[in-house]
């Protein structure tokens, strides 16, 4: 369920008319640009940046760029962006970094469906004129680079359907390379990458069931081991996406400092999907609304965005 409030009728026009009114003159009204963009789903986002374009012959991206600044600025420009466009520049911002963060390319790889995947490969081509394979392959090495790359360039099976055989046998062929602490077995990336989403929660619960205990339980170990922890997070994406999205908002606010970026990413790309369940799990895990924590640990307007997204005005 998604978070973001957006009306029934909306005149793109006018939204247009209301952004340029904002950014002229000497100061930016940035609560007008709030009320505007945190209200209005990706398809409307799209027509107003289109809208604007024809109107004032200039880009409205690059328009607010010019006129924002700090956690704001990057907080609107990842939220009008189209989703594959925002995914497509945190995945190359995450792997130019100088220390990866291969965690954001597990995420796009994992909790997107088959066709946003394939829709987040094609912008991020016709963005940086390189496939996001080839970046990934690039800037990893090793078997960090053998899963993330198999995961990036999977097209998996959408459906319902499982077949429970296969579940059975590989939840023992998982078990058997876990408990050799074969963690880079070539069988558990060619299950990783290439089973669906229900299929792979079938071998999970039956893996649990056998063994007692969950498989990201049994891949606890050296904790600055990045194949691993990189291994975790595609389990916990692939098996339990809300989950996993509750605890990066829980240690993006935990932190001494927020991290904004962790903070901002999962607000953006989950506010017109999930974010609503993640708010529930939250609340669940932490006995304080995510609105609350986000008020307390953030500020401004950057603090007013985010609350817009989450459904919650400030």
């Amino acid at each position: 369920m998604a978070t973001i409030d957006v009306p029934e009728q909306v005149s793109v026009l006018a939204d247009a008319e209301a952004l340029r009114k904002a950014c002229k003159g000497w100061g930016t009204d940035e609560k007008a640009i709030i009320s505007v963009l945190g209200h209005r789903n990706a398809v409307q986002r799209k027509q107003i940046r289109l809208a604007y374009e024809d109107l004032y012959q200039e880009d409205l991206i690059k328009r607010l760029e010019s006129e924002l600044s700090g956690d704001f600025e990057k907080a609107v420009y990842r939220w009008i962006l189209d989703p594959a466009d925002r995914d497509a520049v945190l995945a190359n911002v995450a792997i130019k970094k100088l220390s990866p963060d291969h965690h954001v390319i597990v995420e796009i790889s994992c909790t997107r469906s088959p066709e946003e995947l394939l829709a987040v490969r094609r912008a991020y081509q016709a963005r940086y004129k390189h496939s996001l394979e080839e970046d990934v392959a690039a800037h990893t090495k090793g078997d960090t680079r053998k899963l993330l790359v198999s995961l990036v360039s999977a097209f998996r099976y959408d459906g319902e359907e499982i077949n429970t055989r296969v579940a059975n046998s590989e939840a023992k062929i998982l078990h058997e390379a876990v408990k050799d602490k074969e963690f880079n077995h070539e069988e558990i990336i060619r299950i990783l990458s290439t089973r669906s989403k229900m299929q792979l929660m079938a071998t999970f619960n039956r893996y649990r069931d056998d063994h007692g205990t969950t498989i990201t339980k049994n891949l606890e170990g050296d904790s600055g081991d990045e194949f691993l922890k990189t291994l975790r997070a595609t389990i916990r994406c692939l098996n339990d996406p809300k989950k996993y999205f509750e605890k990066v908002l829980r240690n993006s606010i935990r932190r001494v400092g927020t991290d904004e970026d962790a903070l901002t990413r999962v607000i953006v790309t989950r506010a017109e999907k999930d974010l609503k369940d993640i708010k529930e799990l939250y609340y669940k895990r932490n006995s304080v609304s995510l609105d609350q924590a986000v008020a307390k640990d953030t500020s401004g307007d950057y603090k007013a965005l985010l609350l817009t997204l989450l459904g919650k005005e400030d």
